[in-house]
This record gives structure tokens, C-alpha cells and sequence, in this order.
């Protein structure tokens, strides 16, 4: 189960904003004894470590969010990209997956295994479609949710079936943003399931215009689907124009890139799970 980490976040930000202070404090009567009228300077004083101390709140994370491997967690890959595109500035904090306790619950598919994992004004939220939710409610002009009845419902709908399904597909192909298997042979199962999310991306994408699933911005659904577009991606996938099309507008989101990048940069510190975390 993750250990966890949201103490040293919060250590590192409360002596940042503790030294700049301190210091502050210390110049202040050095300050006030060098000057008659002392009213000015005892004013400068108590201001600037006022604003020392603001500006070091305001340069603070809002909240913490807990993953695993930017290589191998899609789950992890879906918990930032709701906290990106809903705006909220967050800290990374990572569980190591080479943790033999960690590697066990993970090759069990443990429920106690909880990434990602938000943490925010003292809440602590785990899973990706509570984590949606507690985001959209928090922020909810980011768009995470589309702002129609129906399409909102549809948007629900669809990332519920992410969440809950596509077990073949899972197993078949899991994550791994290194690796490139050109002519990868699908079996029959995961077929199933490559087919049914396709037939997915073609409604949203004639019913919505695209370019991502609900309209011209992404929003929980393209969350939930991004790790399948690079999924397809590693395993060279054949895609209809309109799936290379939503697939390549993805990968080309900014937040994407940066995890993508990385992701190849991680160390090579366990062997391949073929297992989803």
C-alpha cells in the first residue's frame, strides 16, 4: 500500500516559507534603530515579511497527487492529466513499484494499491473517476464535464466504461511508453475490445465536431482514453483516419508530452507488469 508522502510536500513548502521570514524579521530592528522618525521604518518592517510570507504561500502547491510509474501507471497518467485540465497546481509525489509489499499488491490487482491519489485541503481522494468528480466540482469552468445535460451524461457513461472495462484489452496491451512493437499481433479478445472502443471515438468524434471526444477542448473522457491512444501507439494498432486523427491530438497536448517525456526518462527500475496500475 502507498506509503505516504504528503509530509515532506508539506515539510519543503513550510521552511520555504519559514527562512524568507525569519530573515525579514531579523533586519526589521536593525532597521528601526538606524532611523529617527522610526513610525516608517517599523511599518517596512512588519510589511515585508508579510509579503515575503504571501508570496511564498501563492508559490506553494495546492495539493498533492500521489502516482507510480510514468512508464507503466495509466491510472497514474489519468490522474494528472484531470488535475492539468482542471488547472490545479499540484505536487508529485511517487510510490515506488519495485517495492517488493508494492510489486505483490500490484501483481494481485490490490484495491488498498491507491494511486492516484489526491490530496487537498486535508481531503484524500482516491480514484480516477472520484478524483474527476472532486475536480469538477471544484473547478467546474475548466470543462471536465461537458456543460449540456445529455453530453454530459454520454461523457459519464463512456468514462465509467473505461473504468470499469476493457480487461483484455488491459492485459493484451499494457502500458509501457519505451517500448515500440511494430506489427504487434492483437489475439481475438483484446480485438474485442480495440473494436468497441473505436466504434466509442467515431460517435463522439461525428457527434461532438472533435477535435477530442466532447468538442474543441478535452475534457474527462479524453482523460480516461489517453493512455489507450498511446497504448495504440506502442502497438502499432491499425487506426481508421479519424482515430489516428483524435490519437494524434492527444499525444500532442502539452500535458501529455511532458509525461511522455518523462516517462522515457524514468529508470528502468522494475521489469514489465502485465498487470494495469
Amino acid at each position: 500500500m502507498p506509503a505516504s508522502t504528503s509530509k515532506p510536500a508539506s515539510n519543503s513548502v513550510s521552511k520555504a516559507a519559514a527562512k524568507p521570514a525569519a530573515r525579514g524579521t531579523m533586519k526589521a530592528p536593525g532597521k528601526a534603530a538606524g532611523v529617527k522618525a522610526g513610525a516608517k521604518p517599523a511599518a517596512k518592517a512588519v510589511a515585508k515579511p508579510a509579503k515575503v510570507a504571501a508570496a511564498a504561500e501563492a508559490a506553494a502547491p495546492a495539493a498533492v497527487l500521489t502516482i507510480s510509474s510514468k512508464n507503466y501507471s495509466s491510472w497514474s497518467l489519468r490522474g494528472f492529466l484531470l488535475c492539468r485540465l482542471a488547472g490545479l497546481d499540484v505536487a508529485e509525489a511517487r510510490v515506488s513499484a519495485d517495492d517488493p509489499a508494492i510489486r505483490a499488491e500490484l501483481l494481485l490487482q490490490s484495491s488498498s494499491f491507491l494511486v492516484p491519489r489526491l490530496d487537498h485541503e486535508g481531503l484524500r481522494i482516491w480514484d480516477t473517476l472520484a478524483i474527476a468528480e472532486y475536480l469538477h466540482e471544484l473547478k467546474p469552468e475548466a470543462g471536465l464535464l461537458p456543460t449540456d445535460r445529455a453530453a454530459r451524461a454520454h461523457c459519464r457513461s463512456i468514462s465509467g466504461e473505461m473504468h470499469s472495462g476493457f480487461a483484455n484489452l488491459r492485459s493484451a496491451l499494457p502500458m509501457n511508453l519505451k517500448a515500440h512493437h511494430p506489427g504487434f499481433k492483437v489475439w481475438s479478445g483484446a480485438q474485442g475490445d480495440i473494436v468497441r472502443i473505436l466504434a466509442i471515438w467515431t460517435e463522439c468524434l461525428k457527434t461532438y465536431g472533435g477535435p477530442y471526444l466532447f468538442g474543441p477542448a478535452p475534457t474527462l473522457a479524453d482523460a480516461m482514453y489517453a493512455p489507450v491512444c498511446a497504448r495504440f501507439t506502442t502497438y502499432d494498432v491499425p487506426l481508421d483516419a479519424r482515430s489516428r486523427a483524435y490519437c494524434k491530438a492527444m499525444l500532442a497536448l502539452p500535458a501529455m508530452k511532458e509525461w511522455v517525456a518523462a516517462a522515457r526518462e524514468e529508470p528502468d527500475e522494475m521489469e514489465e507488469l502485465d498487470v494495469e496500475f
